[in-house]
């Protein structure tokens, strides 16, 4: 198929990427020429594991290319999707949908007869049937073009593998011709045994928005037990063992640490309580207020512990930062974790030195007050604290006894329990994590 793809941030570039690598004719389209040039000659304007590789291949093929014209892609594409960003509305809680509505608007008056719009980007529910309404006062009322919703499910780290192997596909198809059309698009996850679920518009709105607040709710709730933990003495990591053994609950994402930051989850799930109140039924995600509030909370604790741990004062500390990214695999420094608390110890009079093996550059354009380091021994160079904030796999195969060895007093708070305890303790150093007062 003809397929475009508007908007080459994270989604839409590798959605692309992937369309083109199962063998689709791909344009991509963006308003940012700088963007543009750099996916055309191949350069990644972000890090995403094996996306580099997918990128120069399907250019190569020339199934993939790029351009910034809707006009173009009004007159190339069969099938076009809206990849673009729904930030947090400024002074708000909504989601700002002025790209949506931008990108709908200005494809309009260029699309071809029978076209297919098809949203992946996360919005309210009830944006699709607006849209709709905008398209048919748009476009001609003999132009049959509808509009889909089929919303992404990527996880920054793994987003290749999850457009190209799925765990489940849903679709908003406002008919059986439509939803024809992206059996066709996506026939080779179909044909691997990727589960297909065709509903109506709303419920494939509200899938992701309710997947991420679901998410977001697990995470907080061990959260929540692991300050429960602290107060008694317990071990949130032998307890989360414990529960996750039961079917109904699962060990996956039951990780007490420092909490969820990145692009999608804390805008979303705000946004989600947004449109709850615009509907007039806001009580029944009041518990997201509290979610939210959680997650905030544990930032403040880590930057509470490393207060106590260096004798009740920040002021002329020096404290290394080990990551910046929200999470790791990823350069992607949207509302992190690891640096609002790198922030928040400097201006309690630390010198913060920050170390992430991608998220330097973006970190330093965030925040340019911190300093960066490029090597972790750098970054840990006559420290009086370490913070472990983003779980690379590279700082769990720190050596402690070497790390030792180059800073002022060997203590690390491991904010995302990933360290060994008994291996860190046995080469000399104090060190805490969350919820772990019996570890």
């Amino acid at each position: 198929m003809r397929i475009t793809v508007i908007g080459t941030g994270y989604l839409g570039a590798v959605h692309a990427a992937c369309m083109a690598e199962i063998g689709h004719d791909v344009l991509g389209v963006d308003v940012d020429a700088a963007k543009i040039e750099a996916l055309a000659d191949g350069r990644p304007p972000f890090y995403e594991p094996g996306f580099s590789e997918v990128l120069t291949r399907t250019l190569e093929s020339g199934r993939l290319r790029f351009t910034t014209s809707l006009a173009e892609a009004g007159e190339f594409g069969e099938v076009h999707f809206v990849c673009v960003g729904t930030p947090q509305l400024s002074g708000g809680h909504g989601a700002d949908l002025r790209h949506v509505n931008a990108v709908v608007h200005g494809l309009a008056p260029h699309l071809q007869h029978g076209a297919l719009i098809v949203g992946k980007s996360t919005v309210p529910v009830g944006t699709s049937a607006a849209l709709t309404a905008d398209l048919a006062r748009l476009t001609p009322a003999d132009a049959e073009i509808e509009l889909a919703w089929n919303p992404e499910f990527l996880r920054e780290g793994f987003a290749v593998q999850d457009t190209l192997r799925p765990d489940r596909l849903v679709v908003g198809a406002p008919s059986t011709r439509a939803d024809g059309i992206l059996r066709e698009l996506y026939a080779p996850m179909l044909e691997a045994g990727v589960p297909y679920i065709c509903t109506d518009l709303s419920t494939a709105e509200l899938v992701k928005v309710s997947a991420n607040a679901f998410l977001a709710t697990k995470i907080s709730f061990i959260n929540a037990i692991a300050e429960i933990c602290d107060a008694t003495g317990a071990d949130v990591v032998t307890l989360a063992d414990a529960i996750g053994h039961d079917t109904r609950i699962g060990r996956r994402f039951l990780s007490a640490g420092l909490g969820f930051g990145g692009g999608c989850l804390p805008k979303d799930i705000r946004a989600f309580m947004a449109r709850a109140n615009e509907l007039g039924v806001g009580q029944a995600l009041e518990f997201l207020a509290d979610v939210d509030e959680i997650n905030m909370r544990r930032r403040h604790r880590v930057v509470e512990m490393a207060r106590q741990l260096v004798g009740g004062s920040l002021l002329g500390r020096n404290v290394a930062v080990l990551g910046a990214a929200f999470k790791p695999d990823s350069d992607d420094v949207r509302d992190s974790p690891a640096l609002h608390v790198a922030a928040a110890i400097r201006l309690q009079g630390a010198a913060v030195r920050v170390h992430d093996p991608k998220a330097i550059d973006n970190a330093r354009t965030a925040h340019p007050s911190l300093d960066y380091a490029h090597e972790v021994s750098k970054a840990c160079e006559n420290a009086d604290l370490v913070l472990h904030l983003t779980e690379w796999q590279e700082y769990r195969e720190l050596d402690p006894a070497a790390l030792g060895k180059v800073v002022r007093q060997p203590r690390i708070i491991d904010a995302r329990n990933a360290l060994h305890l008994d291996r860190w303790r046995s080469a000399n150093w104090t060190i805490r994590g969350l919820g772990r007062a019996a570890a």
